[in-house]
């Protein structure tokens, strides 16, 4: 199991891992997985490195939803407000309350205004009027906190648990301890629109662990599933005749792995070929919108996110356990100037389609046992980074996210900013806190969530996160 560091090499009682049977046996785990395709799907389920496996404790949520406005979206023009604002627009700010190396102008107000919504009243801004209608379901986090004001390293950290040395992401941990639910689609999905982001693939990546357990990147500007996913048809042999290739190949691994140590690339790659061969029938039928009613692709709306947040609905509705969602392959929310203009315009794109999918989750059932994120690297700062007085530069001291469904403690909001929403002060949480938190939603203790290498466990929250109280339900 993905309990502590035995789970990879868990002892039998003649002393041999189970690897090491498996390998004095003649095949590795892939192999096996891929001799059998065709065989008893019960059996085939077991030896497949993403069959579903029960975490340390009975679970609150079973899958994932990471919505990742990368960039940096400003949480005083979103979800925290702050009247100091406006009454010091365009002053100094006090040095007492900002220290920074960076350049910055004078304090800047929000353009936009803010409204109390729901039973619990949380304050959201205009720009998620729509998504605001959920805010009993969600735990506002208003004193997120990171370690550096960088993008890269901040998109690491939230992403993979460390700002400077490649770890697997949280996707990638979370399918290495539960697996997937469906054998035919993959157990993680990245969708970015427009090619890779920042740091490109290490934000989805399964480092140190097998391969089976990274992320399968979708390009979601396109809408015909040939483009969405690469090479998800294959033109010149037919699926009988696929087989029979896969089988050939199954034959000649079991000769290589019976001479040789348990190789974790070449069980990533027959993994990634069996799971190619499932997706050829499933994958189109998944992502075809088409089979969706009109009034469904209404209300997310005909646009990019629209069909992004849509396809999310109907990969969690078949057993996809991870999913994160980007808002492109730049840095849309890193509005250093023209904010306004440029935060109203991307709001407009994510908020109905957000409340949308929340919606289908909540008149589905799904929400109660599907942990949804709204988050990003870092946040903005409360002074205009130019004269101008219409832009932010990063924050990392302070910053906002929200978590629903799943288990979350819905209606409330979690610590907060100073009166200028520089510096998180009241309840700071950071990132290994957020991520400790999600883990224990999902039934994992995440000192315990390890695996063996280099001489030492590893796990997502490094050395450090605590598990927040006041975000569960």
């Amino acid at each position: 199991m993905g309990s502590d560091s035995s789970r990879h090499d868990e002892r039998s009682t003649i002393g041999l891992s189970r690897r090491e049977l498996l390998r004095r046996s003649g095949c590795g785990l892939g192999a096996l997985g891929l001799a059998t395709l065709m065989a008893d799907e019960g059996s085939a389920a077991e030896r497949s490195a993403l069959a579903p496996r029960a975490p340390h404790f009975a679970p609150r949520a079973k899958q994932v939803i990471h919505l990742f406005m990368n960039g940096g979206p400003s949480h005083l023009d979103t979800f925290d407000p702050k009247p100091e604002l406006d009454r010091r627009h365009g002053q100094e700010l006090p040095e007492s309350h900002l220290r920074t190396e960076r350049k910055t102008g004078a304090v800047m107000r929000s353009p936009f205004s803010f409204s109390r919504y729901g039973e619990s009243g949380i304050e959201v801004s205009e720009l998620f009027a729509q998504t605001a209608r959920h805010v009993d379901s969600m735990a506002v986090i208003r004193s997120m906190h990171a370690d550096v004001p960088n993008h890269e390293p901040s998109l690491m950290l939230m992403n993979c648990g460390h700002s400077r040395l490649p770890r697997p992401s949280f996707g990638s941990w979370v399918t290495y301890g539960l697996g997937s639910e469906n054998r035919n689609l993959p157990g993680f999905v990245a969708m970015c629109p427009g090619g890779y982001p920042i740091v490109s693939t290490n934000n989805w990546r399964s480092s140190f662990l097998p391969g089976a357990y990274q992320g399968t990147y979708l390009d979601t500007q396109h809408t015909e599933v040939e483009k969405l996913i690469a090479d998800i048809r294959n033109d010149r042999w037919s699926l009988e005749e696929q087989r029979r290739q896969l089988d050939l190949v199954g034959a000649l691994n079991r000769d290589h792995a019976a001479t040789r140590a348990a190789d974790g690339a070449l069980e990533a790659r027959i993994e990634a070929f069996e799971l190619a061969y499932r997706m050829q029938s499933e994958a189109s039928e998944a992502f075809d919108l088409t089979r969706e009613t009109q009034a469904t692709r209404d209300a997310y709306g005909d646009t990019l996110h629209g069909r992004q947040l849509l396809i999310v609905r109907r990969l969690i509705e078949r057993g996809v356990r991870f999913v994160q969602v980007w808002s492109g392959a730049g840095q849309p929310w890193d509005n250093h100037d023209s904010l306004e203009k440029q935060h109203r315009s991307l709001a407009e794109s994510w908020d109905r389609p957000i409340a949308a999918l929340l919606d289908d989750l909540k008149r589905t059932g799904l929400l109660e046992t599907t942990l949804v994120l709204w988050g990003w690297e870092f946040g903005r700062t409360p002074v205009a980074e130019l004269p101008a007085l219409d832009g932010r530069d990063h924050n990392h001291y302070g910053f906002t996210c929200w978590l629903a469904g799943g288990g979350v403690r819905g209606g409330t909001v979690v610590g907060a900013t100073d009166d200028f929403g520089f510096r998180a002060t009241d309840n700071p949480i950071h990132v290994h806190d957020l991520h400790a938190t999600m883990l224990h939603l999902l039934g994992f203790d995440h000192e315990r969530l390890t695996y063996r290498v280099a001489g030492r466990d590893y796990r997502l929250t490094d050395l450090e996160g605590r598990v927040v109280p006041e975000l569960l339900g």
